[in-house]
């Protein structure tokens, strides 16, 4: 058989001609703009020789400070394909960890939006390796002034520069992309995808095994670019001639509801955040979600309480994808077994999902045994495969690997068939006793209280047993809350010993960046307060 290497180059080529009037639409506050493939591609080969004329080279690293739009679509594709590596910046951090990622990564270029401006300029002067800024939209360049970065417009530099007719050719394990990760407590840490694990990634995500994009598709990547690039939804759209609607900065339940009912997506990846606001902002303005064949929710576990909701109310069935930015990301995906029943669905929905084509799993014990794959021998789920990382950038530490398997730090279960079961974070789980207490599972059962908004669970120091359950709560609002009522409603769904001994009823959760719930700043304020 031939060999070839497998370059994003080709996957971007393939959309390119085979794909050529496909389209992609940019929503500009209720306004629709559309742009074939093949205008989106010659941009991003004008890009690409814009960006080579600055001085940037092969293996240079490009930072893209960007909303989900067509523009960070050609630069998605005009980085790796001139040989450089993209890396997308997370616009919801602080500048403090922006200016840290940006330096650790050696950024020698940024890309940013014009009303992202305000944003870079808080770290920019921090971050000596970086020598251009482009600019995509208005702005005024001239009045901008931060010694040894000159300023460019996107615009101009497109307008003026040849398309790049050849692009690099790269070795299949070059780093092509960099994503860093959102972790709550040290630093981010740097995850490098190469040409390689994204071409194998961008195939699995296409299989009917996971979403199975089609050029009869209108896919809404509500997800953003900058996160785990954008679950791989982009280039899998790309090369099946899907057409993309790329959301920008308007992620509010009214914008996704026009947006919805002007282009008719079929497919749509947001947070479980988003879905259930865009599902309760749907609902009362008659706005229908049927037409989403697939609907998938991410980044965090998909409650039962959550999924029944969105089904009642709005009839459409969610699924779930699990994954981490060291994994490129997808690792599983819920889609029910055939024969199953509308009854049945949810309770495998929002179960963590089945094993995705290449990707290997066990579980292993706190002594390091490897445990069967029965459903109910416990321990770290382990994973290992093509689009998984084997190191993370600048990062010696070895503790996150054991003999070529990453360690997710999630405690669950592998059942026959493939399906894994994630119980908790190692680090959420709450040892009461000698036993475990899932957190995750707690929550989900709180959840179910209709008076319940959200909810979030972890473990507090406890003299007698180690550690207990304390829940945080968001009534829904009007609604008046008691420890009593809460502790009542769960005794009939959970053992006692679950049951929580403190609650806490508050306004808000904190979230990270990608919309997971902020336990270690929970942590954080029990702790102050105690």
């Amino acid at each position: 058989m031939q060999r070839h290497e497998l370059r994003i180059a080709d996957l971007f080529e393939h959309g390119e001609h085979v794909h050529a009037t496909a389209t992609i639409i940019d929503y500009v506050d209720g306004v629709l703009v559309d742009r074939t493939f093949a205008e989106v591609a010659d941009e991003s080969r004008r890009l690409a020789s814009a960006l080579a004329g600055l001085g940037v080279g092969r293996g240079d690293v490009v930072g893209t400070l960007c909303w989900n739009t067509s523009h960070h679509v050609a630069a998605y594709f005009a980085v790796p394909g001139m040989g450089a590596v993209l890396h997308t910046l997370n616009l919801r951090l602080h500048a403090s960890q922006l200016s840290y990622i940006a330096r650790h990564a050696e950024d020698r270029l940024i890309i940013v939006d014009a009303d992202l401006l305000p944003l870079l300029l808080e770290f920019l002067g921090d971050v000596p390796s970086v020598r251009d800024v482009v600019c995509i939209g208005e702005a005024d360049l001239a009045a901008l002034a931060v010694e040894g970065v000159s300023f460019h417009s996107f615009a101009d530099l497109v307008a003026t520069a040849e398309p790049m007719t050849e692009l690099a050719d790269v070795q299949e394990d070059e780093a092509a992309v960099l994503c860093y990760t959102t972790g709550t407590t040290g630093d981010p840490k740097g995850v490098a995808y190469s040409h390689r694990s994204t071409y194998l990634h961008t195939l699995m995500i296409s299989t009917g095994s996971a979403y199975g994009f089609t050029d009869g598709d209108t896919a809404l990547p509500v997800v953003p670019m900058f996160h785990a690039n954008a679950w791989g939804w982009i280039h899998a759209a790309w090369i099946a001639g899907a057409r993309l609607v790329m959301s920008g900065r308007f992620l509010q339940a009214p914008h996704l509801a026009t947006m919805i009912e002007q282009t008719q997506p079929t497919m749509l990846a947001a947070v479980p955040t988003i879905w259930s606001q865009l599902g309760e902002y749907a609902a009362e303005h008659e706005v229908h979600l049927t037409g989403l064949r697939v609907a998938v929710s991410g980044g965090s576990p998909l409650s039962p309480a959550l999924a029944r909701q969105v089904l009642e109310r709005n009839g459409l069935q969610l699924t779930q994808g699990w994954g981490m930015t060291e994994t490129s990301p997808l690792l599983t995906f819920s889609r029910p077994p055939a024969g199953t029943t509308q009854g049945e669905a949810i309770s495998w929905t929002t179960r963590t999902g089945r094993l995705m084509p290449g990707v290997r799993a066990r579980i292993v014990d706190e002594h390091g045994v490897i445990q069967p794959r029965d459903g109910e021998a416990q321990g770290e789920v382990e994973v290992a495969g093509n689009t998984i990382t084997g190191a993370y950038i600048g990062d010696s530490d070895a503790t996150k690997f054991r003999d070529g398997w990453l360690r997710t730090g999630d405690l669950g279960v592998i059942h026959p068939g493939g399906w894994v079961q994630l119980k908790d974070r190692l680090k959420d789980g709450i040892k009461s006793g000698g036993e475990w207490i899932s957190s995750v599972e707690l929550e989900n059962a709180i959840a179910e209280h209709p008076g319940v908004a959200e909810v979030a669970v972890i473990g507090v120091p406890d003299p007698k047993w180690e550690e207990r359950p304390h829940a945080f709560i968001v009534p829904v609002a009007g609604v008046e809350l008691s420890e009593g009522e809460l502790a009542s409603f769960l005794s009939s769904r959970v053992a006692k010993w679950w049951i929580p001994d403190r609650w806490s009823f508050t306004a808000s959760i904190p979230r990270t960046s990608v919309g997971k719930l902020d336990k270690s700043s929970l942590r954080h304020v029990t702790h102050s307060n105690a």
